[in-house]
């Protein structure tokens, strides 16, 4: 299975409220692995590894191998980080299992790349963006680490729609998502926009004026 990230874990005997509040006495994070048609697994691990996955990006569509001693290693998605209401200190991971040949549903992140290069940026306009992820369906073998939007050649009113993304290759869109989706575009310049709409204004005024009852024609 591709880009997997090594996560060093340690197992736990116990489950409930009792045994997790004891784990992060320990200074570890209490953690559960489910799904692949297998029972719960019980684990802790480090909450600076946890946090420094978070800070990087991207976790959510990131296959991890969990390395307990001792045991086979478990191939696993982040599915959900509890963090403290106060502290924002991670208190609970879900990680769910992952099989080769099994499709599963993930976020994957957009890059956006080129911005320095677009025409249209480069006179005034602005990107503006729609989807920051897309929800796909994918084989964990092939999840990718993000998709890429190049804007290098967009121009002002342009879009970017998700036939037009890189890395798609292999991933279906979920929940029936229209393939002609945008994801960004490039908005004209805010003050061309507003002097062409009181320049509008102003047509429209004086067309109105000239059309009125006894006004002067010039």
């Amino acid at each position: 299975m591709a880009n997997l990230t090594t996560l060093a874990v340690s197992t736990r005997a116990k489950a409930g409220k009792g045994a997790a509040r004891a784990t992060r006495r320990e200074g570890l994070v209490p953690a559960v692995i489910y799904g692949g048609k297998e029972e719960p697994s019980i684990i802790a691990l480090d909450p600076r590894v946890i946090m420094k996955e978070l800070h990087r990006g991207g976790w959510s569509s990131r296959v991890y191998n969990l390395a307990a001693e001792g045991a086979e290693p478990v191939a696993a998605l982040i599915r959900d980080v509890q963090l403290h209401p106060v502290t924002d200190a991670p208190i609970h991971v879900d990680f769910q299992r992952v099989t080769a040949g099994t499709k599963i549903h993930v976020e994957v992140s957009i890059a956006f790349v080129g911005e320095e290069k677009s025409p249209g940026i480069k006179r005034g306009g602005v990107l503006n963006v729609v989807r920051h992820y897309m929800d796909v369906q994918a084989d964990p073998a092939n999840i990718p680490e993000h998709f890429t939007a190049d804007l290098s050649g967009l121009e002002i009113h342009d879009n970017v729609r998700w036939t037009d993304l890189k890395g798609t290759e292999g991933v279906v869109l979920t929940g029936g998502q229209n393939t002609d989706i945008v994801i960004a575009s490039i908005a004209a310049p805010t003050v061309d926009a507003e002097m062409e709409a009181e320049a509008a204004a102003k047509a429209a005024a004086a067309e109105a004026a000239a059309t009125k009852p006894g006004a002067k024609k010039k």
